[in-house]
């Protein structure tokens, strides 16, 4: 169970790491969406708790078992992982904005 300060400190972090990420790799691969396209990827490999390979070596119940741990999430982890998604859409427009208004780095 998260108190109050743990949660704030939890969004705040999931935000800027999943900004950075973004950032730098938008940047890199020139492209605006990378990171919110990843992003639910992502989720699925921190929600997740079988392994990659157990997705092509047994599948059905990697699968159900992924549904079963998203179905568990509680609101602390959405509202945590939202913030993560809300990071990287927010790195895709910052790169826009440089790119429009004329930085070739971006």
């Amino acid at each position: 169970m998260l108190n109050l300060p743990q949660l704030i400190i939890a969004i705040l972090l999931y935000f800027v790491l999943f900004f950075g990420i973004g950032f730098i790799l938008n940047m890199l691969l020139r492209s605006t969406w990378t990171m919110a396209v990843i992003y639910p990827v992502v989720i699925f490999f921190i929600v997740d708790q079988s392994g990659f390979f157990s997705y092509f070596t047994n599948p059905s119940p990697s699968f159900s078992a992924l549904a079963e741990n998203l179905i568990a999430l509680t609101t602390a982890d959405i509202i945590i992982l939202i913030a993560g998604m809300g990071g990287a859409v927010l790195s895709g427009v910052a790169n826009r904005m440089l790119r429009n208004r004329g930085y070739q780095m971006f």
